[in-house]
């Protein structure tokens, strides 16, 4: 059997369509907002709340919740807030911030999950949400339906209030004195960052969450000039990166997660090459 027709039978598949539509969907997402958190330097919040996720996925695990989604993410949404906040704090600056969250979410996660868990296997089902699973080939129809529509609303936010949030992104204190109440729109960012960290946690693990926001975003600025096209470039890279990597993970049999990173990093290495070649610095 060669490559096409192994493809045609995993395209018979309905879990198979299920893991492309959601993995392409969160890498939109990630690459939108990625590229407007990278040029505020806010990158940090990513890392900082896919730990705090971990943390809360823990405690909805041990409390054997049907839908972990009720603890998650509205504690996820909190913590983005409070980290805003507190990166905002003169005393506590955003570095400080985010070691508080990031180290104390991941302690008391692990150390809620190994004294409270049933699985006799703690050691695996850490690294499975760590570092992700096959938990994005066995999505049930109702997961898949909640994702494309957090999605969607994600996208048509950041399409209606592109040019409010490219005046925050570069010069934050002329759109301020321009009228625009940049820490709604600060605010605003940080909750959206939080849901697609959510929402991506089947897809790459908590861990490697922050990779799908940060390399596309690196790897459009390195091939485009314009804000508008550094997006642009970002949202096609992530998403031909979600489509090879999940499909070489299904005919591999790899983790997906660390799959779609891989090939994440490949394409960052190819724009970095192009980038020098074009002298576009």
């Amino acid at each position: 059997m060669n490559l096409f027709e192994l493809l045609g039978r995993y395209f018979s598949y309905e879990f198979v369509w299920f893991a492309l539509i959601v993995g392409v969907l969160i890498s939109l997402c990630s690459a939108l907002f990625g590229v407007v958190l990278v040029l505020k330097r806010f990158s940090f919040i990513g890392d900082g709340l896919s730990h705090v996720a971990f943390g809360a996925l823990a405690i909805a695990t041990v409390l054997e919740l049907t839908d972990n989604m009720l603890i998650v993410l509205p504690v996820t949404v909190i913590c983005a807030i409070l980290l805003l906040g507190m990166g905002r704090n003169a005393k506590i600056k955003g570095d400080a911030a985010i070691a508080m969250l990031s180290a104390g979410a991941l302690a008391v996660g692990y150390l809620i999950m190994s004294l409270f868990s049933s699985s006799g296997n703690v050691a695996g089902d850490v690294c499975s949400t760590l570092f992700g699973s096959f938990a994005i080939i066995t999505l049930s129809r109702a997961e898949v339906i909640l994702c494309v529509v957090m999605s969607v609303v994600v996208i048509a936010l950041f399409v209606l209030l592109y040019n409010r949030i490219f005046a925050v992104t570069f010069d934050e204190a002329f759109a301020s004195a321009s009228g625009v109440r940049t820490s709604l729109y600060n605010l605003l960012i940080a909750v959206i960052t939080a849901v697609i960290i959510v929402l991506a946690m089947n897809l790459v693990g908590s861990l490697l969450i922050s990779a799908l926001v940060i390399f596309p975003a690196l790897s459009a600025m390195r091939v485009a000039r314009t804000f508008k096209g550094v997006v642009i470039t970002a949202a096609v890279v992530s998403t031909l990166c979600a489509l090879i990597g999940i499909l070489v993970a299904i005919l591999a049999s790899t983790p997906v997660g660390p799959t779609v990173v891989a090939v994440d990093i490949v394409a960052f290495g190819l724009c970095f090459a192009a980038g020098k070649v074009m002298k576009i610095e």
